[in-house]
């Protein structure tokens, strides 16, 4: 019962996000609004790391079921990508290595920032 008031929570916010992204006079991802009140929610304290933790990790533990669909859409479709099989890899492969360095910049930037806040109180390791 735990999980499905969790999963709940997640759901929620993600309906929030996609009446968010109804009504934007642009268009946005609802995924990335409703990642980005996630987050204003968990820092504002409002919702607590506890109220959707174990949820969050019984997603993550299953995410690849979540890309099933989108794998059979291309396999449905693949006499409109037969012939651009080389171009697809191609930006597969460019688009996994600016992924993976922008994480790398990303994470080396808040190690960065940590290490500086940690200097400003005066706090060691």
């Amino acid at each position: 019962m735990k999980l499905l008031k969790q999963l709940g929570i997640i759901f929620g916010i993600c309906l929030v996000g996609e009446g968010i992204a109804a009504i934007l006079p642009i268009s946005f991802p609802a995924s990335v609004i409703s990642m980005f009140l996630m987050l204003l929610l968990l820092i504002a304290g409002i919702l607590k790391m506890e109220h959707v933790k174990e949820a969050a990790e019984y997603l993550i533990q299953n995410m690849a079921f979540f890309f099933i669909p989108a794998g059979v859409a291309i396999m449905e479709k693949y006499d409109l990508v037969k012939g651009k099989i080389l171009v697809l890899f191609v930006i597969c492969v460019i688009t996994l290595v600016l992924t993976f360095l922008a994480a790398a910049f990303t994470v080396k930037g808040v190690i960065r920032l940590q290490e500086k806040l940690r200097a400003k109180r005066g706090i060691q390791e």
